[in-house]
């Protein structure tokens, strides 16, 4: 995850470079997918989840013991998740344990099962953030969320946690079909009150990777990061609050940077990069990972064609630090990363991005990431893919106006 608008601020109050303490491996945020079965039918979903039951998912009694292992080896951030995570038949009585446990819990919804008394027990239990997920406006979240009414019942979720006092954010893919709504987006958060605006891009995953035809253009994603851009130095700068993150495209690390350059002066890129590099973009497998709706560990959560081991059979804890290759690899900086992901420049910067893409598209997980859409002047590489030795393209200065909705 890309947290835009926290390093936007250090454009106006710079602070220094936060360093790792202590040894041992890092503790990641851990998104776990409580059960497959979920009301909607979204056109990207990446567990391919229907309104039905599964089998094989967790009993609560495995995922309570779960829990607590989790709790034991302080895991930061938990994120409840689904399918629809308020169709667990376990998940207020695992939600209630869970916020004694770890420092950060969320919940990730679609939303438009909360109102009433389900309502009132998220706001009971304390979540820390709600991310409910629209991808669009009115009739465009409906198609592409495959109910009609979700968009309204989602809107009714947003109204309902924001009157008790509950930290809401909207959650938004990226897609062909779905850019031209991001600007009616950020201004429902404004209109709404939303704290978090995430925009998700595309992950060749589930029902995304059926659909990855859908995934918007270049020059659009450009277009979208120009618009999260100028909102995000809107709020660091003293207007309408909104954070900003995105997510599944490590690039716009990448793209933050160059707007920087374009901006500001050197010394405020220098110090940018600083707090990037620390960062170090994608951490697939490293501070991140999920556990799915059948208890297999994943190193994030579209990585669900390689498993780790399974909470029925093994704790967390000792998989995720155990000997596994593929953790190994995720975690070696630099990743051993080709074509133009390993001859980039800002590899420092973005971890080589989601190579979840790469494997789907090459069947390769180190080979370049195909929806990086900076251009090969901009990360420092010639067409064939060879390192230049050359400042990296400083772009044009930002233009508002200039946009491709």
């Amino acid at each position: 995850m890309f947290r835009l608008t926290e390093y936007m601020h250090q454009l106006v109050n710079p602070t220094p470079v936060r360093q790792r303490r202590g040894s041992g491996p890092v503790k990641p945020v851990v998104i776990w997918n409580l059960t497959r079965r979920c009301n909607l039918k979204c056109r990207h979903c990446y567990t391919v989840s229907a309104d039905v039951n599964f089998p094989g998912e967790l009993s609560e009694e495995q995922a309570m013991a779960t829990l607590a292992d989790l709790g034991d080896f302080k895991v930061p951030a938990l994120i409840l998740s689904g399918g629809e995570p308020l169709d667990s038949p376990y998940l207020f009585q695992l939600a209630e344990k869970a916020r004694k446990q770890t420092r950060v819990l969320a919940l990730s919804t679609n939303g438009t099962k909360i109102f009433g008394e389900t309502a009132d027990r998220v706001a009971e239990i304390g979540f820390d953030y709600v991310g409910i997920s629209i991808d669009g406006i009115g009739d465009t979240n409906d198609w592409f969320r495959g109910v009609e009414g979700a968009f309204d019942n989602a809107v009714r979720g947003v109204r309902e946690l924001k009157k008790r006092g509950v930290k809401v954010g909207l959650r938004f893919c990226l897609t062909e079909g779905t850019q031209h709504n991001l600007p009616d987006l950020i201004k429902l958060c404004d209109d709404e009150g939303v704290d978090k605006f995430y925009l998700s891009h595309l992950v060749y995953a589930g029902r995304g990777d059926k659909n990855r035809g859908e995934d918007a253009h270049h020059l659009m994603t450009r277009a979208g990061l120009d618009l999260l851009l100028e909102r995000a130095w809107e709020s660091a700068s003293g207007g309408r609050p909104l954070d900003i993150v995105t997510g599944n495209n490590d690039a716009d690390a990448g793209y933050f940077l160059q707007w920087v350059r374009a901006n500001f002066n050197a010394e405020k890129e220098a110090h940018l990069r600083e707090h990037l590099a620390a960062w170090g973009g994608n951490s697939s497998g490293l501070g991140v990972a999920n556990i799915d709706f059948l208890g297999k560990v994943h190193p994030d959560t579209y990585w669900s064609d390689y498993t780790i081991g399974n909470v029925k059979t093994q704790k967390f804890s000792d998989l995720w630090t155990g000997d596994d290759p593929m953790l190994a690899t995720l975690r070696t900086r630099p990743r051993p990363l080709k074509g133009r992901c390993g001859a980039c420049q800002l590899k420092d910067v973005c971890g080589g991005n989601t190579r979840i893409r790469a494997l789907q598209l090459t069947g390769d997980p180190w080979a370049e990431d195909p929806a990086c859409y900076l251009s090969n002047a901009e990360i420092g590489v010639t067409d064939e893919g060879e390192r230049l030795n050359v400042t990296p393209f400083r772009g044009k200065s930002h233009d508002p106006q200039h946009r491709f909705f």
